[in-house]
């Protein structure tokens, strides 16, 4: 069954070379109880690690059922100790953090055998030593001949074909001893038992054959055997794998035997996912805040379509730094030429009546509003303490601060009507704000000088338009406005106006709560330019192309368009505001507006300013910047922690070196010992991954009251789910990477050196 043939086995210790076998050659039946006797340093350990495949032989071969083993590879050799061998030691090397049970189990967990099948054979077997009742003690509850019958027990599980004992009665007492030699006895009925000891007495006692070594030879062997007839090959063992799940078992009752070092390891490696999870949560909770304003203010500012556009883009950008690497102050004796910022940045669009046309198309479900500034200038009169002017440009910058309601649902999106109505009829609109004020300035120039004025009082007073052929007369080659606002007030070709209504930002809009203004609706706009655009003085200018020029904004350099503009006679838009919904359909009606500039020429291009997508972009990249800096800085402790994690795993290496051999001697492979030692860094991974999400999000309560108290926002760290589940895989990711260097040592140690740790 099992032969030895010129087995030879040396040791060096630098130029010393210890020759601990000297040319083996020694057979044994398949049913026997082997005793091979001689004194400390003969060889006999190490003839019976060699036979168990715990240590390698340098020559000569070791015949298992007729199978020779010199073409076994680490794997053949563990598989081999896990179902042909049974080891019973002298300190009975049970592993001391999982029950007496799971020892039994250990070997048939790394043969594969299923859990319940397991369970019953490791309880018979338990029986059959007589430590059933103990069988969910550990190991250090129990007697030294109990821990020697639960090796027994180990050593039976996989029902080896050979029992290999080490001095099994060499730490008991004489009674003790008995009772194992014994029951060692009984099994090499059925089994080829080699027992190593130096006790002659016991040897004679028990053995059925003994075989006496001395400086690595065999003196003597007193029932030979020669099995030179038996047929080679019939060697037949199943490969060997430990589980993940048993890894993680394994690794997790070490674990729970050092709670509080690895209490504190979790949490050391978990300070940098703490700092980076409480970084993420008050980035995430202010990424909301600023979300949360643009979709109240900045979704539905206006992208805007004037005359003229500054760009911005990345080719505009390029250009401005193309002299950035000239040297200022230089002494060089060259003039150098440099673009004019205006023809550079500012694009003249073309609004033409094709081009409106095309915006008239667009999707209406995108834009809540559309405002078309006409070309054209309001003068009002009011009636109160004499006549009065009050200018509403069409800009919206004069100084009542007056411009066009945008049209479409954005003033129902974000307004109330709080007084009076919104309809077509030509007229005024009077926004108040939140506590329902309207500044000073405006007030008294629409003749209104109390403190607080009823809405009735605002919206019955009545004003007055005048046509630009009784506003302006000819005087020389100027027109110039007339001084007796009276007569013009009671013309009977002035506009009769009124304020419809009077708007107030909606509760939840706070950026439009807070501000007060005039508006004109598009009916006044229009109802001036139709009176006035065939007006004399327009004519005028037409006839002297442009050359007359009046008393107000205008001088030599003021374009035909400006002035026709000015006095009400164009039709078309000086500006265009598109308002959008959301963000979303911000993104639809900027691609709407591209896809109008494709294959035109860049003189035909309309250009766009789109202020929410700049500042949305600009606020985001900031905290974007941010976010990354404070990450960054906080990631140098998660390296710090993955070393850490590298350091502990190799102290636990290092404590459970045993365990290690002991897991060897049951076939484990060397890739099962790495699993086991990743699983342990994975639980711990895991763990202080949890342990720094817990942490980070009961620290978001202090610190969002801190904010609160500091800002008045509320409840601003808010941690994302999402990011809480990555930073627990990096923490597991950069643990086991950390622990991967010192699992990969384990794996490689040598399982007799292994055994011998203490």
């Amino acid at each position: 069954m099992l032969k030895l043939k010129n087995i030879k086995k040396d040791y060096k210790t630098g130029d010393f070379i210890q020759h601990a076998l000297k040319n083996i050659s020694v057979s044994f039946r398949k049913n026997e109880f082997v005793a091979i006797l001689g004194p400390s340093g003969s060889g006999k350990t190490t003839l019976l690690n060699i036979i168990g495949g715990l240590d390698r032989y340098d020559s000569g071969d070791l015949i298992i059922d007729g199978k020779s083993t010199k073409s076994f590879k680490d794997k053949d050799w563990d598989a081999y100790r896990n179902h042909a061998v049974g080891f019973i030691f002298q300190s009975y090397n049970l592993i001391s953090h999982i029950s007496v049970l799971e020892n039994v189990e250990m070997g048939m967990t790394l043969s594969g055998v299923s859990s319940a099948e397991r369970r019953r054979k490791a309880l018979e077997l338990l029986e059959k030593v007589g430590l059933k009742d103990h069988a969910h003690k550990r190991p250090n509850q129990l007697s030294g001949g109990q821990m020697q019958r639960v090796a027994i027990a180990r050593a039976l599980a996989n029902n080896p074909k050979i029992i290999l004992a080490d001095e099994p009665t060499g730490a008991l007492d004489s009674k003790t001893s008995t009772q194992i030699m014994e029951l060692i006895k009984e099994i090499a009925k059925d089994k080829l038992v080699i027992m190593v000891t130096h006790n002659a007495e016991l040897a004679k006692d028990y053995a059925s054959r003994i075989v006496s070594m001395k400086d690595g030879v065999i003196l003597d062997d007193t029932d030979s055997y020669d099995d030179k007839n038996k047929k080679s090959g019939e060697l037949s063992i199943k490969k060997t794998s430990m589980s993940l799940l048993s890894a993680l078992k394994l690794s997790f009752n070490n674990i729970k035997t050092k709670k509080g070092r690895t209490a504190l390891t979790a949490f050391a490696s978990s300070i940098g996912i703490i700092g980076i999870a409480l970084i993420l949560s008050l980035s995430n909770g202010f990424n909301k805040e600023v979300e949360e304003f643009e979709e109240n203010s900045l979704a539905q500012s206006p992208i805007i379509i004037a005359n003229e556009s500054v760009q911005m883009d990345e080719d505009t950008l390029k250009a401005l730094n193309r002299d950035s690497d000239l040297e200022e102050y230089t002494d060089k004796d060259a003039v150098y030429t440099q673009d004019d910022l205006s023809e550079t940045l500012i694009h003249q669009n073309n609004i033409t009546e094709d081009y409106v046309n095309y915006l008239e198309k667009m999707n209406k479900d995108d834009a809540a509003g559309i405002s078309y500034m006409k070309g054209t200038n309001i003068q009002l009169i009011e009636k109160s303490d004499g006549y009065n002017l009050v200018s509403i440009g069409s800009s919206g910058s004069v100084s009542t601060g007056m411009s066009m309601l945008p049209e479409g649902n954005i003033v129902d999106n974000n307004y109330d009507v709080i007084a009076g109505s919104l309809n077509d009829e030509p007229g005024l609109i009077l926004q108040v704000d939140s506590k329902n004020r309207v500044s000073t300035r405006i007030l008294r120039a629409l003749g209104f000088d109390d403190e607080e004025t009823s809405f009735n009082d605002i919206l019955n007073k009545e004003f007055k338009i005048p046509v630009n052929d009784e506003y302006y007369q000819r005087q020389g080659n100027y027109f110039i406005p007339v001084t007796n606002l009276e007569r013009v007030y009671n013309s009977d070709n002035s506009i009769t106006v009124k304020i419809n209504a009077i708007i107030r930002g909606r509760e939840d809009k706070k950026v439009v709560t807070d501000t007060s203004s005039l508006y004109y609706n598009s009916s006044l706009a229009d109802e001036v330019i139709s009176k006035n655009k065939d007006s004399e003085i327009v004519r005028a200018q037409r006839e002297a192309e442009y050359n007359v020029l009046t008393h107000q904004a205008f001088d030599e350099n003021t374009t035909k368009e400006n002035i026709l503009g000015y006095l009400g006679g164009d039709t078309l838009p000086v500006a265009i505001y598109i308002y959008p919904k959301d963000f979303e359909t911000k993104d639809n009606i900027t691609n709407y507006l591209d896809d109008y500039n494709k294959g035109k020429d860049e003189k035909d291009i309309i250009q766009y300013t789109d202020m929410a997508g700049m500042i949305s972009s600009l606020s985001g990249n900031i905290m974007d910047a941010i976010t990354i800096v404070l990450i960054a800085f906080s990631s140098i402790s998660l390296i710090v922690s993955s070393i850490m994690i590298g350091i502990i795993t190799y102290i636990s290496v290092l404590e459970r070196t045993k365990e290690i051999g002991i897991l060897r001697s049951l076939g484990a492979r060397k890739k099962d010992i790495k699993r086991v030692f990743n699983a342990e860094t994975f639980i711990i991974g895991i763990f202080s991954g949890f342990l720094g999400v817990i942490i980070a999000y009961a620290l978001t309560f202090p610190v969002n009251i801190i904010i609160e108290n500091l800002s008045g926002l509320a409840g601003v760290a808010k941690l994302n789910p999402v990011h809480a589940l990555i930073l627990i895989l990096v923490s597991l990711t950069l643990t086991i990477i950390g622990g991967a260097i010192p699992a990969n040592m384990a794996s490689k140690k040598d399982p007799v050196i292994a055994l011998r740790t203490e």
